[in-house]
């Protein structure tokens, strides 16, 4: 008796040789997200987590624009949108920043950055704009917000105004300090990820674009 062979079917062709191309946005992405090496998984943790500490503030001012666009309010002009909008995305894109403290792109610059790709990033390059900011952020969020929610008033002692959203009582003072609460973690966690950013840094024996030791030993 025969023996029927099993078949297999093989595909040839360019697209069986061609690897499946990624997608610019997926690929930066990546790219914005590739950890450095030697950071620990708390680090990462905390610096991705720095993006959504910020977001419900932003959130929180984009909704109040819309409100008082529907109602036709004085917040609605132009120029007040476009300072909230521009002020909101601002806000985000420092609060990403943080994770260049952990990322690779904060070691050492990205290949596109004509004169500078692929050169080591200066440590007091990285260190010294984010120690300014952990301490302007923790000074305007963490220490004058706090005390300015205990004692009710502003910075010069007068009292805070009866349209302050703290004041309007109900769900939109829940909502309001809701979203701004997280920001008291601002300036912490970045002061943080500094310092573990600089400790990396010193501790390091061979650059991120050089072999380690260990590495070339073997």
């Amino acid at each position: 008796m025969f023996q029927a062979r099993p078949t297999t079917t093989t595909i040839t062709g360019e697209a069986a040789d061609t690897p499946r191309r990624e997608g610019r946005l997926p690929r930066a992405w990546r790219a914005a997200h590739e950890p450095a090496a030697g950071v620990p998984r708390w680090a990462r943790r905390v610096a991705y987590a720095v993006p959504l500490v910020v977001l419900p503030s932003g959130i929180w001012r984009l909704g109040v624009l819309f409100a008082a666009d529907k109602r036709g309010g004085s917040i609605g002009d132009w120029a007040m949108n476009g300072y909230v909008v521009f002020l909101t995305l601002v806000s985000e894109v420092l609060a990403f920043a943080a994770v260049g403290l952990v990322a690779r792109w904060g070691e050492v610059f990205p290949r596109w950055m004509p004169g500078l790709g692929g050169r080591r990033v200066p440590t007091a390059a990285a260190v010294v704009p984010a120690a300014i900011g952990a301490t302007i952020l923790t000074l305007v969020f963490t220490v004058i917000a706090i005390v300015t929610t205990v004692t009710q008033s502003k910075t010069n002692g007068d009292p805070l105004p009866a349209d302050f959203p703290g004041r309007a009582g109900g769900w939109e003072t829940v909502y309001f300090y809701a979203s701004y609460v997280p920001l008291v973690l601002w300036g912490p966690m970045l002061g943080i990820l500094t310092y573990a950013y600089w400790r990396r840094r010193r501790s390091a024996t061979a650059g991120p674009l050089m072999p380690s030791a260990a590495g070339s030993a073997c």
